[in-house]
């Protein structure tokens, strides 16, 4: 069954079908963390949304060429063109130099991305390798008139962008009417600034910025916004075919980068334009301030008032993909519980299923239903990345093969060619499409080794107390490893046994 890849686009406000600008090629870039302090748990969510896209081009066989940048410079405290620079202000704060606060808070964001089992991108440039480029960028704009220089700073036109473009806003649905409205008294406070919707593209730095560089200009550093469409366009070219961040950098940032690119090269930069959703927590916008919030480490370690127990990466990340990337996703301590058990669950019957070996003569009925659900978790995959519909099937699944653990009728009639074509799709979508591990494998397969070992052993001393019709101990073995979540399956082929 043939499928089409159909991608909500932000930038049309439609789901569009996706047709790559080059045939088998696709270029990627999604706004990366600004490194000057540990990585969100939000940010976690959106860089696992963007890898489960990944890997499913790379799946579909596209050849993916994926840049996510690391913002070491530039990215200013209040995300505008006053304040601070995040990582200078941190490097002032821990006595440290700005790249050692960039080394420190990159190595963690990268240990994160591991923990979470996400591929790295092809390519991840760093801001301040690119000074060069975006010196470049900011000379071009000049060029074409439609960006000032004030004071050592270069400031982006938008007034005269959006009389020649009809562009600006265009991503975001922000207009820019209500600043136009603003008196010429009202702009006298604007500092340098002919308008106060320009923004900086490369500024003036006073004796204290820790960070700067020389440049026609003046000594300085270049803008926020600026800084991905100059990695992008050296990597991917003018025009590639995605590019993706979180809902929050709609406006300014992507916003200014579709105008910053085209006024470079009069083109607008991405095909696609991809944005994950919220994380909320309890029902709100996670708020250090307002005590509503949590580290990953925190749910890693169960170290926080707002859940009642530790959960795995893997429990967590499975959380995260029964939410559409593009819905806000609530985390809270029942739905993590639910994740959990579904977690379980889902590998619990993976594992049954990838042992089995050889099939019956066949089963039209449930063989059918068995390949409409592959077929609908494809679909699913290809409507938008909808990983919480394509996880649905597989669930759909899963009593189908129990009933086989179970000793049910049925089952034992599938063909050999059914029970593949099942191992192989969750093999594919659980572990190279969704990243999963089985983390009771993973944590260390000695023990689990040890661990099966020991269980055998049990089941065999119950076994041979129930021939020797000992129910006592029997029932006794049986009641036992229920109080320690173990529970026992009796079937035709035998006892077997799953942790609950």
């Amino acid at each position: 069954m043939n499928h089409e890849l159909s991608i909500q686009n932000s930038l049309t406000r439609q789901k569009e079908k996706f047709v790559p600008l080059k045939e088998g090629f696709i270029g990627m870039y999604v706004c990366g963390p600004t490194v000057y302090s540990d990585v969100h748990l939000g940010n976690c969510r959106t860089f696992v949304s963007f890898d489960v896209m990944y890997r499913f081009l790379l799946h579909l066989g596209y050849k993916v060429r994926y840049v996510r940048n690391i913002t070491d410079v530039g990215h200013l405290v209040d995300d505008a063109d006053t304040g601070d620079d995040k990582i200078g202000e941190r490097a002032k704060l821990e006595q440290l130099e700005p790249m050692e606060v960039v080394q420190k808070y990159s190595n963690g964001f990268h240990e994160m991305m591991d923990i979470f089992n996400t591929r790295k991108p092809s390519i991840e440039p760093r801001a301040t390798g690119h000074i060069m480029e975006q010196i470049e960028m900011v000379e071009t704009i000049l060029a074409n008139g439609l960006a000032y220089e004030k004071n050592g700073s270069v400031y982006f036109d938008t007034i005269k962008f959006a009389s020649t473009h009809d562009e600006y806003g265009k991503l975001s649905g922000r207009v820019i009417d209500e600043l136009l409205v603003e008196t010429r008294d009202d702009l006298k406070n604007q500092d340098e600034k002919n308008h106060p919707s320009d923004f900086a593209i490369w500024m003036r730095a006073d004796e204290s910025h820790l960070m700067k560089w020389e440049s026609p200009w003046s000594i300085g550093f270049p803008g926020w916004h600026l800084e991905c469409s100059a990695m992008s366009t050296k990597y991917l070219g003018e025009q590639f075919d995605i590019h993706g961040g979180g809902n929050d950098l709609k406006f300014p940032h992507h916003e200014n980068e579709i105008a910053q690119n085209i006024g470079a090269c009069n083109c607008s930069p991405a095909k696609y334009w991809i944005h994950t959703n919220m994380l909320l927590m309890n029902g709100r916008k996670m708020s250090k301030s307002d005590n509503n919030s949590i580290t990953p480490d925190q749910l890693f370690s169960g170290d926080s008032e707002h859940i009642t127990k530790a959960y795995s990466p893997m429990v967590v990340k499975f959380f995260m993909l029964q939410s559409h990337y593009g819905s806000t996703l609530d985390l809270t301590d029942a739905a993590l519980l639910a994740g959990e058990k579904g977690y379980k669950k889902i590998m619990e019957a993976n594992r049954y299923l990838q042992g089995l070996a050889g099939g019956g003569s066949g089963n039209a009925e449930l063989e059918t239903k068995i390949q409409e659900l592959i077929d609908q978790a494809v679909a699913d995959m290809h409507d938008d990345f909808n990983t919480p519909k394509a996880l649905s099937r597989l669930f759909e699944l899963v009593p189908i093969i129990n009933s086989h653990k179970d000793g049910k009728d049925g089952f034992d009639t599938i063909s050999a060619e059914a029970i593949s074509a099942m191992q192989e799709t969750f093999k594919v979508y659980l572990f190279d499409i969704f990243g999963l591990q089985d983390e009771f494998e993973t944590e260390g397969n000695a023990i689990a080794d040890k661990f099966s070992g020991l269980m055998e052993l049990i089941i065999d001393i119950r076994k041979d107390a129930r021939t020797e019709k000992n129910w006592g101990t029997s029932d006794k073995i049986r009641d036992k490893l229920t109080e320690l979540d173990i529970q026992l399956k009796d079937g035709k082929e035998g006892t077997h046994w799953t942790l609950n």
